[in-house]
């Protein structure tokens, strides 16, 4: 058996072009356009990469883009005074503090200072509960990229068992909890959980999210079974050169593909897909904000 490819570069462009025409009608019929505000602290390399590409996709679909780009050292009462002024702004329905934050500040209380209904990452404690409660929220962009993928391949989840290897606050838990609102039945596995490789074995979908590099290995996978690959790790490339390295995931990609009936590739996957649901959230945001109705497909 090969695996089908999930495409996670092809799904994003389309999730974009859905947002894109969204945003056009929001300006057309309302003449509003949804805006969404990053706020980067300190200067953190693969933090202002990522910064820089959320603002140049946030324009390329028609939104407004503001950035806050602080200092290292800026307090926390300077940096809950940029929240707060955002929060206040009707033109921003987004947003989104970068993390990780520098070590003094407290990244909880930066968070759950964002209004829920602007917290386009999903973090905030309100929007934890009312996902966990099955009540409309603000969804994570990585599970909810995840999410949107599965659907688009299989069609309906219910009834499916699904195994999601990692309890992360960001990505394990609402993945687990978005699947479980899906009707699947769900397992979180992790490092403590024994005989791990039988418990994964079980699964139809396998979603991977512990951050170990090529972890799970073609032998744990279900034949036929999905598998969802969130990790991205960086390891040592000796056969492109001295000091060379390159990207994969938390599956060994080759003996999962020989198993799996679908899996997404890293990179490429999972990855582009978390910046356009935080273009989508941005949208739902908005239109919430303005009592309209929400764009159809970009929502859990």
């Amino acid at each position: 058996m090969t695996a089908t490819v999930i495409d996670g570069k092809a799904f994003a462009a389309k999730v974009r072009g859905q947002v894109a025409d969204h945003v056009a009608r929001l300006k057309e019929a309302h003449g509003i356009t949804p805006g969404l505000a990053v706020v980067l602290v300190g200067e953190d390399p693969a933090s202002q990469v990522y910064v820089r590409s959320k603002g140049k996709m946030t324009v390329e679909v028609g939104m407004k883009s503001v950035e806050h780009k602080l200092d290292a050292d800026t307090s926390e009462e300077d940096l809950l005074a940029v929240v707060k002024s955002l929060n206040e702004d009707p033109e921003i329905h987004g947003i989104l503090v970068q993390l990780p934050l520098p070590g003094h500040l407290n990244e909880d209380l930066v968070i759950n200072s964002i209004d829920p209904a602007k917290d386009v990452d999903g973090f905030h404690i309100s929007n934890v509960g009312l996902l966990g409660t099955g009540q409309k929220s603000m969804v994570p962009c990585t599970p909810l990229g995840c999410l949107m993928m599965l659907r688009d391949h299989h069609g309906s989840l219910s009834g499916l068992n699904a195994v999601v290897i990692g309890r992360s606050n960001i990505v394990g838990k609402p993945m687990a909890q978005l699947l479980l609102n899906d009707s699947c039945t769900v397992t979180i596995a992790h490092s403590r959980t024994k005989d791990i490789q039988d418990v994964v074995r079980g699964a139809d979908v396998v979603v991977a999210a512990v951050g170990r590099p090529e972890m799970v290995t073609g032998e744990w996978i279900k034949p036929g079974a999905t598998v969802i690959d969130v990790g991205i790790n960086r390891i040592d490339a000796p056969e492109k050169g001295e000091g060379k390295t390159r990207l994969v995931g938390d599956c060994h990609y080759d003996s999962c593909a020989e198993v799996a009936g679908a899996i997404t590739p890293v990179p490429g996957g999972v990855g582009p897909m978390t910046i356009a649901c935080l273009l989508a959230n941005t949208v739902t945001a908005c239109c919430r904000a303005n009592g309209l109705a929400e764009p159809e497909g970009l929502t859990a």
